[in-house]
């Protein structure tokens, strides 16, 4: 079945990461495929084929599907004589795009043993350089090259969000191994200070009108348009994540087995999974309080660090913490709303997202606070994705892109929450104060913490 395109797919984003200079795009099409293949290197053919849960996929079919991407929405339209690479591939690495056809299931995913890795990596290099010359082209028409230029850009951002999910996934299916396997030796970064308490702090803000949602030049998803003006509350928005030391109170208050904290569909799963610690903490024999949890990270086993960011854990989790603690305060604790963390991420500007920890800083964990800076948020950017208390759902305006590639947010507006910021799996290039996260509430496989947030009268 051949793919029914638009000719307003998407509409061209002048200036974004060289807007449409043919060479430049080539670069960065490179530059992100083999970042991608980079994260896949050290694992075997085993860890790149097995599918832990139904949420997550093998390494091995993130890396067919990316190329799929560009095979299928690239190549298939604008290369001379398009064939297929292997016209089975249609269906084995399409994931949800109906109007391109058929699905493999997704539960299914790891039962797929061939193609095998090497196969993969083979379609990978054969899409590699069709693409290569397909940008090379000097005979491109202005306006061809500008819908390539989009595409390929979509094509990118989406191979960024795959790059998080090889390391998401990965720590999962890892995390299943009573072995503990290490992904890759701990590489800490040397400029992390010591691991001091920092008290929790609050930044308040006055409240009225703003404007949320991307403007300007550069890349942004559909979900992330149009910008429109809200109105906040006067409110306040912690200083900081709340950490694995403040989680353990909670803990130990008996945070898990009360039901007043929690909604009920978050107690019925807390109840149903038997859930009494973040995923991935492990009791520890004969050792009290923190001591007593180590943690599975993507360096294997370790103990559970009090004055670093809490993550794993899910929105159920996140508002039942702010129950207790508003309860324990006497404060009305809350979960921060996408607008007031975006109002707060736009006052910060650039230099918040440059200091923040990404995948780019090569710790693959998240780090205690480096600087603590009063009255201003910190940590908005990277170490932790942080949930809202807001449903996602399209803004005032919102119109989901034309084609095939519609398909990409706009259908998954329903029963899923909002988390912002981007983490420690992230590529710092990939996030912008616009971004928006989404999963439903029962999430903890992605690297997800909790910034806190109150009313001010």
């Amino acid at each position: 079945m051949k793919l029914a395109h638009s000719d307003r797919v998407i509409a061209p984003a002048p200036g974004a990461h060289g807007g449409l200079d043919a060479s430049a795009l080539a670069r960065r099409y490179a530059g992100v495929r083999a970042q991608t293949m980079a994260l896949a290197q050290p694992l075997s053919e085993a860890d790149c084929q097995v599918q832990s849960m139904p949420d997550a996929s093998p390494t091995k079919w993130h890396l067919a599907h990316v190329t799929w991407f560009f095979e299928t929405f690239v190549l298939e339209r604008f290369e001379p004589g398009f064939k297929p690479h292997h016209p089975a591939f249609r269906v084995l690495f399409n994931s949800y795009y109906h109007g391109v056809g058929e699905q493999h299931p997704r539960p299914q995913r790891g039962l797929v043993t061939r193609p095998g890795l090497a196969e993969v990596k083979a379609y990978r290099a054969a899409v590699d350089e069709r693409m290569a010359a397909l940008l090379a082209r000097a005979a491109l028409a202005p306006q061809d090259l500008a819908t390539i230029a989009t595409l390929v850009e979509l094509g990118l951002q989406h191979e960024q969000q795959h790059q998080e999910l090889v390391l998401t996934d990965l720590k999962h299916l890892f995390g299943c191994n009573p072995l503990a396997p290490v992904y890759r030796a701990a590489r800490a970064p040397a400029a992390v200070a010591p691991m001091t308490a920092t008290p929790h702090g609050w930044c308040a803000v006055e409240g009225g009108l703003t404007h949320i949602g991307h403007a300007g030049e550069g890349f942004a998803f559909d979900n992330e348009r149009p910008r429109h003006a809200v109105h906040l509350q006067p409110h306040a928005l912690g200083d900081r994540l709340l950490t694995n030391g403040e989680w353990l109170e909670f803990m130990q208050a008996g945070g898990y087995a009360e039901p007043r904290w929690w909604l009920s569909a978050g107690w019925d799963w807390v109840r149903a999974q038997r859930i009494e610690a973040p995923l991935y903490w492990r009791r520890r024999d004969g050792a009290a309080g923190h001591a007593g949890w180590a943690c599975f990270t993507l360096h294997g086993e370790a103990p559970v660090a009090p004055h670093t960011p809490v993550v794993h854990v899910s929105l159920y989790e996140a508002d039942a913490y702010a129950r207790w603690r508003g309860a324990v305060t006497g404060e009305a604790l809350r979960l921060p709303t996408e607008a007031e963390w975006e109002h707060a991420a736009q006052a910060l500007g650039a230099g918040a997202l440059a200091e923040g920890n990404f995948v780019d800083s090569d710790v693959l964990h998240p780090l205690p606070l480096r600087r603590a800076s009063a009255g201003t948020p910190m940590q908005l950017f990277g170490d932790a994705w942080e949930w809202t208390a807001s449903s996602y759902q399209g803004y005032p305006g919102y119109r989901p892109w034309a084609g095939a590639v519609g398909e990409y947010n706009g259908k998954f507006m329903v029963n899923q929450y909002v988390l912002r910021g981007g983490s420690c799996a992230t590529p710092r290039e990939h996030v912008r104060a616009s971004y928006r996260n989404f999963f439903p509430a029962e999430t903890r496989w992605q690297f997800s913490g909790v910034r806190l947030a109150k009313d001010v009268d």
